[in-house]
């Protein structure tokens, strides 16, 4: 027992979480991410047999942009993944780079300066996009050949890939409907077919998601629009089960339906046999997941009840209620 809660503190420390993708979801981004990187290569190829091109062919295509693949087609509506993140990230990180090297060499504080100053600058500008750091540590570490560029490394790859990528990561995700790029398309689509929501007391609203983000003051990888979205099917989803079960049973699995450190799941081990009064009818519980994991503990039936708000079940590797005609 005191294995499985040091793996379980472990798993959380580490951050390792569900995926709750299909299969298909997870091959669709593989095979996009790869048709993207073919694109690029492809299209450079062509323009240097074209004689378009006279730079080194180790230089047409930047490394990073296998970082901005897994974005665009694993995480295509995530806030890094969008079309000005990507684009003001790369070219932004690349101004400052390639401004760095030719004012200040290429010693090993230009390179800690270039990928920390493209952080706070992308920041400050609203597109923040991880791989632009690792675009600007490839210019200031990237030698002579990159150096010959200048500032024609702008268009010449860097804007080449990033045209190609952005076009391919459109057309590609455009096929699936749920994955449509940018994340507003998929959302001006979710907007046009679904049917308007009842009005609820005590409505969230896009400030208090605001109010809330600039309390946790941490960068969030979900854009507002997707953050609302998320919670309109959690409440109506909440509303199909708003009563406690109607009996606690033994080797069944209750959650309480709180949310963060509050939230946890029990399943009921052991119980007392039927008709055991009142005061002595005890269940014996183990904690799977959530506050207090992995601990076992006894408490009244009559306590338990009290406490379960929904029977669930594990699918996808996720936490869901069981439908109440399964209970």
């Amino acid at each position: 027992m005191r294995l499985q809660s040091f793996f379980y503190e472990l798993k959380q420390l580490l951050g390792v979480s569900a995926n709750t993708t299909s299969h298909n979801e997870k091959i669709i981004s593989a095979v996009g991410g790869g048709l993207s990187i073919a694109g690029i290569m492809w299209v450079m190829h062509f323009l240097g047999q074209a004689q378009l091109l006279t730079m080194q062919s180790s230089i047409m295509i930047i490394a990073s942009m296998g970082a901005s693949a897994v974005l665009l087609f694993a995480v295509p509506h995530g806030a890094l993944s969008q079309p000005w993140a990507v684009i003001g990230g790369h070219l932004i990180s690349a101004v400052l780079a390639i401004t760095s090297v030719k004012y200040l060499g290429h010693g090993p504080w230009v390179a800690a300066f270039a990928v920390g100053g493209s952080i706070g600058v992308m920041y400050y500008l609203r597109c923040i996009h991880p791989p632009g750091g690792a675009t600007a540590l490839t210019i200031v570490v990237g030698g002579a050949d990159i150096d010959a560029l200048g500032y024609q490394f702008l268009w010449l790859p860097l804007g080449i890939n990033i045209l190609v990528i952005m076009a391919i990561a459109i057309i590609f995700n455009g096929f699936f409907n749920w994955r449509r790029y940018p994340v507003h398309l998929a959302h001006k689509l979710k907007r046009a077919i679904g049917a308007p929501s009842n009005e609820r007391e005590h409505e969230l609203t896009q400030e208090d998601f605001a109010a809330a983000m600039q309390e946790l003051d941490s960068y969030v990888d979900i854009t507002p629009d997707g953050l609302t979205d998320l919670l309109e099917l959690a409440k109506k989803h909440a509303e199909k089960n708003i009563t406690h079960p109607q009996s606690i049973i033994a080797g069944r699995i209750y959650s309480n339906g709180k949310l963060g450190r509050l939230w946890s799941i029990r399943q009921v081990v052991d119980a007392s046999p039927q008709n055991t009064h009142a005061s002595k009818d005890r269940v014996i519980y183990k904690v799977l997941a959530g506050d207090g994991g992995y601990e076992t503990h006894m408490c009244l039936r009559s306590e338990f009840h009290k406490w379960a708000r929904f029977e669930v079940e594990k699918h996808n590797q996720q936490w869901v209620k069981v439908e109440e005609q399964k209970a």
